[in-house]
């Protein structure tokens, strides 16, 4: 006999930012994409799931 139902909720933790790369992590040739390009490209993908993990936890805004 089951006493009483728990509403576990999934841990859902806050997005962290990307790792920024090293200055000297670029090689400097032009690359396409370059490093921080990527990063760019990464970092809009962390702002898009924070802003989405903030709709989700308005109490942490």
């Amino acid at each position: 006999m089951v006493d009483a139902m728990i509403d576990v909720q999934p841990e859902d933790p806050m997005p962290v930012p990307p790792p920024q790369p090293d200055i000297d992590a670029c090689c400097g040739n032009g690359c396409d994409p370059c490093i921080f390009d990527l990063h760019d490209l990464a970092m809009d993908a962390y702002r898009q799931a924070l802003r989405a993990w903030k709709a989700r936890h308005p109490e942490a805004s």
